[in-house]
């Protein structure tokens, strides 16, 4: 295990438009407000055709994300971490559960989640974790955490 201890900076609350994507807001938000590191709360609502990956293929060896469409406007909650990438830039890293008539879903937003109507985000600016940063893992590809 690796850790970082820090506490928090600044705290945000965001309302997002119809339309505008989840990662890609959150992410440009952080980067105008130089806020690399926090954590972020998602409620509200996924547009028609908004996307979530919902798990690898099969195995470890080749990891081949599973992207699911989300159908119709569904109701989301999500909840995830803003650390820097090897460049520097805030990447949002956020697993959402949405659900529309009893039936959910579960997944990472990174393939694209957009807003339909309501979009409440809070984000906690997380200060003195400096050494965290997110790293491409050569074996997955993934951009997993590291602590220096």
């Amino acid at each position: 295990m690796q850790y970082s201890e820090g506490r928090f900076g600044r705290v945000f609350i965001l309302r997002l438009e119809d339309g505008e994507r989840l990662n890609d807001t959150i992410e440009n938000f952080a980067r105008e407000q130089k806020l690399s590191h926090g954590l972020a709360f998602f409620l509200g609502g996924s547009g028609d055709g908004s996307k979530v990956v919902v798990g690898p293929e099969a195995g470890r060896k080749d990891i081949i994300p599973m992207i699911h469409a989300l159908q119709g406007s569904q109701e989301v909650l999500a909840l995830g971490t803003i650390i820097p990438n090897e460049s520097g830039e805030p990447v949002l890293h956020m697993h959402a559960a949405a659900g529309r008539e009893g039936k959910a879903t579960v997944g990472c937003t990174r393939a694209g989640v957009d807003v339909w109507l309501i979009g409440e985000v809070v984000l906690l600016e997380i200060l003195g974790t400096e050494a965290a940063q997110r790293q491409k893992d050569p074996a997955t590809g993934f951009q997993l955490l590291k602590i220096d």
